[in-house]
Formats: structure tokens, C-alpha cells, sequence
């Protein structure tokens, strides 16, 4: 998101003692990155699942003395069914930086499940702990002497929580609502304070079979971020062919215009997208656009065949 950039831009001109600002990391191939999102997800596809993001945002973005601020963004997660739970757990690991600040983040979640009508419905929760680190000896200040931008690496470790639903109709549609950083954690980095805002997601999607010619299969989708002070909307439409190789469009008003690419080779996928800064930031010849990559492995688990196995008396 824009906003984030401000956070780096404002540390380094000083402009403000009390940072809040959107935090939170943004990824194009959001119709691969629920679990990332949402809670309730964690489990939910009856799979082993892990899915890897890796971005570089803005790329070629400096500030007047060249330094580098365009944001690089790392990602992954686990998720898992677990039937003695009646749910599923996940692990998220993510690192974030842009400019001096660097931030690590853990993220355990776990989802109950149970059936709703056609589909199946996971409520989850979510435990997380981040770490954020600022750079000042990096920081070239305008003001050489301004104590709040003096001295050497500063970090803070944040604990906050989410929740979140997601519900899951086999194959054709999803839809979820997640609330993150509830607690909206507040710590001191140098002589400024930093507060998490509460983030809302909302996502839906379907899949459509082509009346023509079943092979190919149309998904629309749609992702709605709020901290409730502003509103980011990705509006995206990819085109399966021989359930093997996709293509898509997304949207982000006022941002950018993203293109993807992708293969699935049996249980693994990767993608690639292309955003072209649609913002200021492209038309000021500021940014050469944002490249992103995603690989995901999933691993069926047929929980109905394994009850089916006889124990054997010799093997106990």
C-alpha cells in the first residue's frame, strides 16, 4: 500500500512523533494467500499446505541521496487439518523492509471447523509476535542534531491477535472476514511512539466453468483492506486452462494495474505477477513497477481412506 512507504518517509524527515499509518504488507496474488489473512482458513482444504511470497515493491525507488526505499516483502505459510482438534493449525512466518525499518514477524493460528449447508465453514484465531527494527545510523536527517532520529538499531517486539471466518464450498466459491492486530499494540522506537492499527479483510470469489469449453475455468475474485481510515479494494479475474496453466488481471484503484502468470505441476504451483504503478509514484518515473513471485505445495490427504485401513495384528 502507499501508506506504508509514508511510514519510512516520515520517520526520515522527521515530521511527526506518533506514527499510524496501514502496516500491514500487501501481496498480488491474493487469491493464493487467504491463510495469510485469515485464521479461519487453517486446515480448511483437507491439505498439507504451504505457500511461500516473495516481493519487491516499487522497484527503483530511492530518496535524494539514493538510498534504497522500495519495500521487500518475504512470506510463508503452513497450514494443516488436524482431526483430533476437529480444526486445523498454521504457522506464518514474514519478513517486511522498507527503507531503515525492518520488521519479523510469527504467526500461529488455529480454526475450528464444522460443517455449513453445501461447504464447510473454519473459525480461527490467531497469535502473533513481531519484531521491528529501525536503522537511525542509516537515517541522513535535515536536521543533524535532532534527537529523535540519533543513535544506532532500535527494536520493539509487538504481541497481537486475530480472528477470523472462512467458509469454503469444495471447488467453486470462498468467502471471508478477518480482523487483525486487535489488540493494537503500542511500543517506542528511538523518541517515537508506534501503534498497530486494526486491519478488516473481507474476500469472496468463484470459479466458473466455460459453457463452451470446459477446460477452461474463470475466477473472479475480489479483496477488500480497511484500517478504517482508508480503503485498498483488488479486484481480480484469472482464466484456468486444463485445471494446468492460468493467467489473470487485478486491479487496485489509484495504484496499480497487475498482471499474472502461472503453472500448476500436479501438487505445485507457481506464479509471477507484474504490477505497473498506475500512482504517482509510476507517472513521476519514481517506480519501475513491482515484481512478485509465489509458489505453493499442497499435499491431499484423503482422511476417509486412511480410516479405511485394518490394523494388523503383528504390528501393534
Amino acid at each position: 500500500m502507499q501508506t506504508r512507504i509514508l511510514i519510512a518517509l516520515t520517520i526520515l524527515l522527521a515530521l511527526s512523533a506518533n506514527v499510524q499509518a496501514q502496516q500491514e504488507v500487501q501481496f498480488s496474488h491474493n487469491m493464493f494467500n487467504n491463510m495469510g489473512i485469515n485464521p479461519g482458513m487453517a486446515g480448511l482444504r483437507n491439505a498439507i499446505c504451504a505457500t511461500a511470497l516473495a516481493r519487491q515493491q516499487w522497484v527503483g525507488f530511492r530518496d535524494e541521496q539514493g538510498n534504497k526505499l522500495s519495500p521487500e516483502t518475504y512470506s510463508l505459510n503452513v497450514d494443516a487439518p488436524i482431526p483430533l482438534l476437529r480444526g486445523g493449525l498454521a504457522l506464518g512466518l514474514l519478513q517486511d523492509q522498507i527503507g531503515p525499518e525492518t520488521t519479523v514477524g510469527v504467526k500461529l493460528s488455529y480454526a475450528y471447523h464444522m460443517p455449513l449447508g453445501p461447504g464447510r465453514l473454519g473459525i480461527g484465531a490467531q497469535a502473533g509476535f513481531m519484531d521491528k527494527r529501525i536503522d537511525f545510523a542509516s537515517l541522513n536527517p535535515l536536521d543533524p542534531g535532532d534527537p529523535a532520529l540519533i543513535g544506532g538499531e532500535e527494536n520493539h517486539i509487538f504481541t497481537d491477535f486475530a480472528i477470523g471466518g472462512f467458509f469454503l464450498l469444495d471447488d467453486e466459491a470462498w468467502a471471508g472476514i478477518s480482523i487483525s492486530q486487535l489488540r493494537e499494540a503500542r511500543g517506542n522506537l528511538g523518541e517515537s511512539s508506534f501503534a498497530l492499527r486494526r486491519h478488516i479483510y473481507a474476500t469472496g470469489g468463484y470459479h466458473i466453468s466455460w459453457p463452451a469449453n470446459p477446460a477452461y475455468v474463470i475466477s473472479p475474485s475480489v479483496l477488500v483492506k480497511t484500517d478504517l481510515s482508508s480503503m485498498q479494494l483488488d479486484i481480480n479475474t484469472m482464466v484456468t486452462y486444463n485445471n494446468r496453466f492460468w493467467g489473470g488481471v487485478s486491479y487496485r484503484p489509484q495504484d496499480a494495474v497487475v498482471f499474472m502468470l502461472g503453472v500448476s505441476l500436479d501438487q505445485i504451483s507457481i506464479g509471477y505477477s507484474y504490477d505497473v504503478t498506475t500512482s504517482p509514484l509510476g507517472s513521476m518515473g519514481r517506480s519501475y513497477g513491482s515484481h512478485e513471485v509465489m509458489l505453493q505445495y499442497c499435499f491431499d490427504l484423503d482422511f476417509d481412506k486412511i480410516q479405511e485401513i485394518q490394523r494388523n495384528i503383528r504390528f501393534l
